[in-house]
Formats: C-alpha cells, sequence, structure tokens
C-alpha cells in the first residue's frame, strides 16, 4: 500500500493569499481542495510605510477565516503557511503573524527569497514534460517581488534542481505604487520604473547566469493574466493557459498595451482579476524587461534567442505542498 499525507499549503504574497488541500505520496500530489485564491493586498503602501495597514490586514484576516472554514470540512496531516515579500518587509508583522496564528492555529513562516525560490521552481518544474529544452529559467512576478531561479540542465542539475536563484524586490504592485502613480502612467514615469527593473535585472544576473535558459517558465498572477489575454482568451481560463506557450512578441505587445490602457477600459475584460486590475500593468512591465533582458543574455551566452516562453499555473503554492508532503512523509 503507498504510502500519504494530506496536507494544505497556503501562500501569502504581496497581493494574494492562496490555499490548496492535497494529498502527497511518492508518486507525486493529488489536490483534494484545488487553489482558492482570494487578492487581499496584504502588502497595501508596505514599500512607503513599511507597516502593514489596518484595513489590509483585516482583508488578509478575512480570507484566514474563510480558509478555516474550508480545512474544517477537509482535515489535514499538516499545514504549512508561508509568507512573503510582504511580510518580510513589514515592521509590524508580529501582528499578522499572531492574528493568523488565532484563526488558523499554524503560525505564519517568513521565508527568505531564496527558499521562495526554491520552492517556485520545485513547484514549476513539477510538470515539465520531456519536450521542454533545459535549462529552464523559472520566473516567478509576484506583488512585491520577482524570483529568478535556473536549473534542470539534466546533466548536473536534475530537473528539479536548482543552480541559482535570486530574489529582486520589484513586483506589480511595487512598481505601481513606486513608479506609476498616473493613470494611465505618463511616459516619464514608465521610464524611471524601467530604470529601476533593469538595474535589479542587472544585479540578479550577477547571481544567476540566465544566459544559459533555453526555456522561460513564467509562473504567477501576472504572468498567466497576461498569457490569456495575449491568447485572446475573454474570460480567463486556468486549463488553458496552463502550460501555454506564447510568443515574446505577443506578449510585448500586450504588456505595452495594458500598461498604457485606462483603468475603466481594464475594467471590462473579464480575464483580469478584478484585484489585479489596478497593478496588471505595472506587473507587464516588470514583465516585459525580464522576457527581453534574458533573451538578450541567451544570445549573447549560446548564439540564439529566446522567442517564447511557457505560461504555468504551477508555482510556488504548489511547491509548498509538495515539499511539506515530502517532508511528513519522511518523517513518518
Amino acid at each position: 500500500m503507498v504510502k500519504s499525507v494530506t496536507v494544505a499549503g497556503i501562500d501569502c504574497g504581496t497581493n494574494s493569499i492562496r490555499l490548496k488541500v492535497s494529498r502527497v505520496d511518492e508518486n507525486g500530489v493529488e489536490d483534494i481542495v484545488p487553489r482558492i485564491l482570494r487578492v487581499v493586498r496584504l502588502g497595501q503602501d508596505v514599500d512607503k510605510t513599511r507597516r502593514f495597514a489596518d484595513e489590509a490586514l483585516e482583508r488578509a484576516y478575512g480570507a484566514a477565516r474563510e480558509f478555516a472554514d474550508v480545512l474544517a470540512e477537509h482535515p489535514v496531516d499538516g499545514i504549512r503557511f508561508v509568507a512573503t515579500s510582504a511580510t518580510r518587509d513589514a515592521e509590524n508583522r508580529e501582528e499578522f503573524e499572531n492574528g493568523i496564528e488565532k484563526i488558523l492555529g499554524v503560525r505564519p513562516e517568513v521565508i527568505p527569497g531564496t527558499e521562495e525560490a526554491d520552492l517556485s521552481f520545485l513547484g514549476a518544474t513539477s510538470i515539465v514534460h520531456r519536450e521542454v529544452e533545459a535549462p529552464y529559467l523559472v520566473v516567478d512576478l509576484g506583488g512585491g517581488s520577482t524570483e529568478l531561479v535556473l536549473g534542470g540542465d539534466g546533466v548536473t542539475y536534475p530537473s528539479t534542481q536548482v543552480e541559482a536563484a535570486f530574489s529582486m524586490n520589484i513586483g506589480s504592485v511595487r512598481m505601481t505604487e513606486r513608479h506609476l502613480k498616473n493613470d494611465p502612467p505618463t511616459e516619464a514615469q514608465i521610464a524611471e520604473a524601467v530604470d529601476d527593473i533593469d538595474a535589479h535585472i542587472d544585479e540578479a544576473f550577477g547571481t544567476v547566469p540566465a544566459g544559459k535558459a533555453r526555456t522561460i517558465i513564467g509562473v504567477s498572477g501576472t504572468v498567466t493574466t497576461m498569457t490569456a489575454l495575449a491568447m485572446g482568451l475573454t474570460e480567463y481560463d486556468h486549463t488553458a493557459v496552463d502550460g501555454a506557450r506564447c510568443t515574446l512578441k505577443d506578449a510585448y505587445a500586450v504588456d505595452d498595451r495594458f500598461l498604457r490602457m485606462p483603468r475603466e477600459e481594464r475594467l471590462t475584460y473579464k480575464t483580469i482579476h478584478p484585484g489585479r486590475v489596478d497593478v496588471v500593468g505595472g506587473g507587464a512591465l516588470v514583465w516585459n524587461r525580464v522576457l527581453a533582458k534574458v533573451s538578450e543574455a541567451a544570445y549573447a551566452d549560446h548564439g540564439q534567442r529566446i522567442d517564447s516562453f511557457m505560461a504555468s499555473e504551477h508555482g510556488l503554492l504548489d511547491g509548498i505542498v509538495l515539499d511539506y508532503g515530502r517532508r511528513l512523509l519522511a518523517a513518518r
């Protein structure tokens, strides 16, 4: 009989919080409760104030209460609650941790960017097929940070092993609040944001040899949303987006369009989650610059530009569940 454990993973980022309940065994992961996502904007103004706003905390607690109701109906062997960029930066994070522990009975684990990168890579590559050319560069573009993770060359680094990773302090919420203050943003604001983003990418490339990549895998709400828009979907369909290939040419066009689009027009697109409408342009700009810089680095490294990427619905949350489940199985 195959041994298994049932675990709940919670990924609390700068913009959204997600829950997934899964059964994990030696063969992989089987979802019991597929991903539930709530946009709570926990990182509201954290880049400026270094504190969680009271209303942001209440939104996060409301989502946690909803998750507690779900978990009451689906008993688990363990829960791992992971908090990332905004919580790393907030001076009053203990208040948040205490509130979550009171609701869910588990204390948030504030992980460093390097561990976030490792878990994102594990989740993103857990479903990669052999026809996808290695090495892979996984880009996890969040609200407050963006992780670049290189690995899986098939020789020195197996498909789920990381060679190098770097967490950049840029994301959809952070860039919007820091630079893109008009709606739509001015060309001067966009230029300032590009300079900021490029400086972070250049720093990251000092640690991550991104030019070695043969395949870019993009995960997170920004990437999957912009991919859905590039595909022409009128409503978001995760089954259509997961694993989809998108050319960089199409990505640049749709990213530029929505970056410069007024909010009233963005609201008419059902493909965009209402909680992302205000920050999707900032995320699209980060994504554009990462794609362009990685493609240039690949050409410099091996004379071939990367002209497309793969979108994945599997990322940090999947890595949290798989890693935690494996560790519980090993302990048994």
